[in-house]
């Protein structure tokens, strides 16, 4: 006996006034917050409903189920992971890297550091999750892709051997950072987060080419 189809479910609009992405753009905020705080699997749509001040119906007027919500907060947190680092727009030079490098120690000296990375956090968390795989995966690749960019202009004016790849080397140096973060998060240290990153650092810079 045929039966009817079930409902589709109700598809996700996207904020066009003013208004509504301010309340979008709440929702992902006290989203991220919450998700940082207590990670993706303890934070529940009541949880963000009761923080930020929304109803249900709101929530769902923007984002079709939790999941989506989650890759927001994913894009959110690179958005906040980057706007810490003014220095990426600087890493086309040795002495750029090197500030960076001490920007991003000198973030986890603050009260309560060292820090997890929201973002690292969060790919940990959904690591096995095919459906969160390509967003993290895309976000990971933002981060790196102003000091692979700064890589090739060194190779380009020579200061960088030419067979290296500002990709590979890129990557390198933020699972330095990943990994220095965790260990000092664990260890409530910041010395082994100043000691991988200057590690990686010094990777660098023994591919460079000495002035002629």
């Amino acid at each position: 006996m045929a039966t009817d189809p079930e409902p589709a479910p109700p598809r996700a609009t996207v904020a066009t006034t003013e208004r509504g992405q301010r309340t979008r753009a709440a929702i992902i905020d006290v989203a991220a917050t919450l998700m940082y705080q207590n990670g993706v699997s303890g934070t529940s749509v009541d949880d963000i409903l009761a923080a930020s001040g929304t109803g249900k119906s709101q929530l769902y007027h923007y984002f079709s189920d939790k999941s989506e919500l989650v890759a927001a907060v994913v894009e959110r947190q690179l958005e906040r992971v980057l706007a810490a680092q003014p220095g990426l727009a600087h890493v086309d030079s040795m002495k750029g890297i090197e500030r960076w490098a001490r920007e991003v120690v000198s973030l986890h000296r603050q009260p309560g550091g060292p820090f997890a990375c929201p973002l690292g956090s969060t790919a940990a968390e959904l690591k096995n999750d095919p459906a969160f795989r390509p967003a993290l995966a895309a976000a990971f690749r933002r981060w790196e892709q102003p000091l692979a960019e700064g890589l090739r202009t060194m190779r380009a004016r020579g200061e960088l051997g030419r067979r290296e790849n500002p990709d590979r080397l890129a990557a390198s140096l933020i699972a330095a950072l990943q990994g220095g973060m965790l260990l000092a998060r664990i260890n409530g240290d910041l010395t082994t987060l100043r000691d991988t990153l200057n590690a990686a650092v010094d990777n660098i810079r023994r591919r460079t080419v000495p002035p002629s």
